[in-house]
């Protein structure tokens, strides 16, 4: 059963312990996630507008480095006599030339960002060095067409310093022109190096594992290193932030399975945007490794709790399981199974024990009244059933031997021959003791001859028909069940007829064997077929021994079939005055017959 003890102590165990760390084991995990997204979201906003503060700072002070060049005076001379070019001696552009280095120079000793500065004219000429592929540069190609004046890491060979050619650098470019004509004569290269913004980059903490770029609006990382973010996230992304109006913010999308975090800040530097972004199993990573471990632990204590309940039901448990058992077996009146079943049912539990022991005593008490009672029971009922038989036969020889002397007495010798061939098969039916139990077909035959007697008591009289199902010949029946519905309605037919027919029919349906006896008589009343009802609804037909030998004929049919095949038997009466009766005897052959009569065999 489900809310057996044992079951009932394991759900205990289970409520009391198990459940707790598993309530735990979710609760805690999502209350920490809760805290560490909004933790998360603001610590990495504010990193992100201290970042951006930085940015700026270094970025302003790279255009207004970039607009002292150009407005200076030296700058300006230099730029005025190389236009004039051949109307200018080469000494004076030397001069001028040096002169804005030595101006450049200082500028760069004088800033703290470790700032250069490369000027050139639109043919290349360059203030250190000149480059005749201006145009081709990477750095250059976009400042033209687009405007772009941010110019993400890279490397210039054309710096102040050969040695710095190697190094990363990002860029400011401002156009190159005449204040007093605004005619664009080149470009003012603001350099810085990358590791600037990439050491102040490093700083900013999404998590662990978190990943953050300073990205242009193509995706491209401003920065040196490649981008590992999916194309596909970077992709949708930047779609978001390029389209919306917010200026920072959080962003989520899913990949492969995976929930992605993206925060972003767009800078007032050109197009360049700040990304950062980050997996939720890698910034909850901790969390679940909390939350395994607290499911681990609700699984250790479950199976903790399994083995204590196993323990414990070995004492108590299961000794009154056992127990339980046994009293299912005499329930359904086993005791045998009930008996084998003790000697299996240890216990160290005194109290259990001594239950066991009480148990034990009393079904070998019940055992023992029960036998004594059901053997009592089976003589008295076999008494009975041997006693109805026994009334039958001498009733029956009494109307055979009236019948024979009648015969004789109208020198009939022939009858009386022929009735005393019918005599003889119906002794020997009827002095075979050797069971109480025939097939239906011997049954038949014994009535056959019976009617036959009849024929010839009546002649012309009486009408016998018998229909019988071959299907019906070879299935059990009593002895003697038939005859007494035959012999009444023979005597009830001539009541108030000259003429008796009598209808035999035997019949199989399913497991029922079904028996109609027939005739053309006065009826019964409708008191005597209630009280017959009633008698049998009542278990009372089985008391027939209480007529004292007066009730011979359909009563005491009856009383024999119900002691012999208890609940397997029924019957139906259907009558009407001076019309006739029918019996009809429902016979169930499935199970075992004997349930609750008196086994013959």
């Amino acid at each position: 059963m489900f809310f057996s003890l044992r079951n009932r102590i394991f759900i205990i165990f289970t409520l009391l312990l198990t459940v707790p760390f598993l309530v735990l084991s979710f609760i805690v995990p999502s209350w920490f996630t809760s805290i560490m997204e909004n933790q998360t979201k603001n610590a990495t906003q504010d990193m992100m507008e201290q970042y951006s503060l930085y940015i700026n700072s270094i970025t302003m002070q790279a255009e207004d480095l970039g607009k002292q060049v150009l407005v200076d005076q030296t700058t300006q001379q230099w730029l005025k006599l190389e236009k004039e070019g051949a109307e200018s001696s080469q000494t004076e552009r030397l001069l001028k030339k040096n002169e804005l280095k030595a101006q450049l120079a200082s500028m760069v000793l004088n800033n703290s960002n470790m700032m250069s500065f490369s000027v050139f004219l639109n043919d290349g000429t360059g203030i250190w060095v000149n480059n005749p592929l201006l145009e081709e540069m990477e750095w250059y190609k976009d400042f033209p067409d687009n405007h772009q004046r941010w110019v993400k890491a890279h490397t210039d060979n054309f710096q102040q310093h050969r040695e710095m050619s190697e190094v990363k650098i990002s860029s400011y470019l401002l156009p190159l022109f005449d204040i007093n004509t605004l005619e664009l004569a080149g470009v003012i290269k603001v350099n810085f190096p990358s590791s600037l913004l990439e050491t102040a980059l490093s700083k900013i903490q999404l998590g662990e594992n978190g990943r953050v770029y300073l990205l242009n609006s193509l995706g491209e990382n401003v920065l040196p290193g490649s981008v590992k973010t999916p194309q596909y996230v970077l992709e949708k992304s930047l779609d978001h932030i390029t389209s919306g109006k917010p200026t920072k913010g959080l962003f989520e999308t899913k990949h492969e399975g995976e929930e992605y975090l993206v925060f972003y800040q767009k800078l007032s530097i050109g197009d360049w945007v700040l990304f950062s972004e980050i997996t939720k199993s890698e910034l909850f990573f901790k969390i679940n490794q909390l939350q395994n471990k607290l499911l681990l632990t609700s699984a250790i204590i479950f199976i903790l709790t399994m083995i204590a309940s196993f323990l414990l039901s070995s004492n108590i448990v299961s000794p009154l399981g056992k127990l339980a058992k046994a009293m299912k077996y005499m329930e359904r009146g086993d005791f045998s199974g009930a008996k084998k079943m003790m000697p299996t049912i240890k216990s160290d539990n005194h109290e259990v024990g001594y239950l066991v022991k009480v148990f034990d005593q009393t079904i070998y008490r019940l055992d023992q009244l029960i036998k004594i009672e059901y053997e009592a029971n089976i003589r008295r009922k076999d008494a009975e059933y041997k006693a109805l038989l026994l009334q039958i036969n001498p009733h029956f020889m009494n109307n055979t031997l009236e019948i024979i002397g009648g015969l004789a007495a109208q020198g009939k010798n022939k009858e009386v021959m022929n009735v005393s061939v019918y005599l003889g098969r119906m002794m020997r039916y009827s002095l075979n003791t050797h069971s109480d139990v025939v097939e239906l077909g011997e049954e038949m035959n014994y009535i056959r001859n019976f009617t036959d007697i009849l024929k010839v008591r009546y002649e012309d009289t009486i009408s016998v028909v018998m229909e019988e199902d071959p299907e019906t010949r070879t299935l059990p029946i009593i002895k003697f069940v038939i005859q007494p519905l035959v012999e009444n309605a023979v005597k009830y037919s001539f009541i108030e007829n000259t003429h008796a027919a009598i209808r035999i029919k035997t019949k199989k349906t399913e497991d029922q064997i079904i028996i109609t006896v027939e005739d053309n008589g006065v009826g019964m009343s409708e008191e005597v077929i209630a009280n017959l009802l009633d008698a049998n609804k009542n278990n009372e037909l089985n008391n027939v021994l209480a007529s004292k030998g007066t009730s011979i004929g359909l009563k005491n049919v009856l009383g024999r079939l119900k002691l012999y095949y208890g609940a397997n038997f029924s019957f139906n009466i259907h009558s009407e005055k001076s019309k006739g009766t029918r019996v009809i005897l429902y016979i169930t052959t499935r199970g075992d017959i004997h349930d609750e009569g008196v086994n013959r065999r």
